[in-house]
């Protein structure tokens, strides 16, 4: 039998409503494992990281999930490692292992849609879904995964586009589509993100730089844009991304839109032409929460601006 170890970390797979009807956190890693049955062929070692919904997850708890990671893969007789996560944020925890994993051996995240004491959950089939995929030889080298609703995908581009659909996530590339590895783009060096200050502030009509100035204020090593379009923003905000750029702070243009690149088409003062003449820096692909993670991750770092710019822009 080959060995897969399970990181419990929390999330909707493992919440039960409590008496006021909300779903909170319950279960723990073990009790998890035995609501998904025994995968054939595969030896289940489970070890309890953190219990918390991802929405309140803190950068020293995704530090300790990256760590709990890596730890996992200490011992050459695990085949691979499952991580189960709620769905609000597994598109940047996931990343975070992403940027730092360089072994071939399959990190696979997962998770549920549904609480476990729900008539229609989920998260045991999920569960079973990934142990199989992260003991599977043929998923190896392909970077951290996620494995949701009978479909394995990539994480890099990853958001989650939906808050019913029994398949949430989209934006990674589907594993049954690739030819050979995956595009997986490892850090120089992985360092603790906690204890740097990244804020994402979000363009609208109307929007004036008062939360730029903000995010300056607070500390703020990088400021990620969500931008509407192609990475586009008002005059006023321009004009507060220039001032942050002036302060030292790094500002990345990310859009709220789902899919497409983001792109330097637009000019007009407020357009993603004007912000990268300022010295902002476009990420082409990436959405506002996973260009956060990536700018946390390289300013740990001590990555240079034009650095994050090549790792961004591409």
């Amino acid at each position: 039998m080959v060995e897969v170890i399970v990181l419990a970390t929390g999330g909707t797979i493992a919440s039960r409503h409590d008496g006021s009807g909300a779903a909170v956190p319950a279960d723990d890693g073990a009790a998890l494992v035995g609501s998904a049955g025994a995968v054939p062929g595969v030896a289940v070692t489970v070890r309890d990281v953190v219990s918390s919904d991802s929405s309140a997850l803190t950068l020293d708890q995704l530090d300790a999930i990256r760590a709990a990671v890596a730890d996992a893969l200490e011992s050459p007789s695990v085949a691979g490692v499952v991580v189960t996560h709620g769905t609000d944020t597994m598109e940047e925890t996931s990343l975070l292992v992403d940027l730092s994993h360089g072994d071939p051996r399959p990190v696979v995240f997962t998770g549920a849609q549904h609480a476990a004491d729900s008539p229609t959950a989920d998260g045991p089939a999920n569960l079973a879904e990934a142990i199989a995929v992260a003991a599977d030889p043929g998923y190896r080298g392909l970077g951290v995964l996620l494995s949701f609703a009978g479909q394995v995908q990539t994480v890099r581009g990853l958001i989650k586009a939906s808050t019913t659909a029994p398949q949430p996530f989209t934006g990674g590339l589907p594993v049954a589509e690739l030819e050979g590895s995956a595009p997986h783009r490892l850090l120089t060096k992985a360092a603790p993100v906690a204890g740097v200050r990244v804020d994402v502030v979000a363009s609208y009509p109307g929007a004036d730089g008062a939360l730029v100035d903000a995010a300056v204020s607070a500390g703020a090593r990088g400021i990620v844009l969500a931008g509407t379009g192609s990475g586009n923003t008002t005059v006023a905000l321009a004009d507060a991304v220039r001032r942050a750029l002036a302060a030292g702070v790094v500002v990345v243009v990310s859009t709220r839109i789902a899919s497409g690149p983001v792109d330097a088409a637009y000019g007009g003062g407020g357009g993603a032409a004007d912000l990268v003449a300022a010295g902002a820096v476009l990420s082409r692909r990436l959405r506002p929460g996973q260009a956060r993670i990536v700018l946390l991750a390289l300013l740990a770092a001590g990555v240079g601006p034009r650095w994050i710019a090549a790792y961004l822009g591409r």
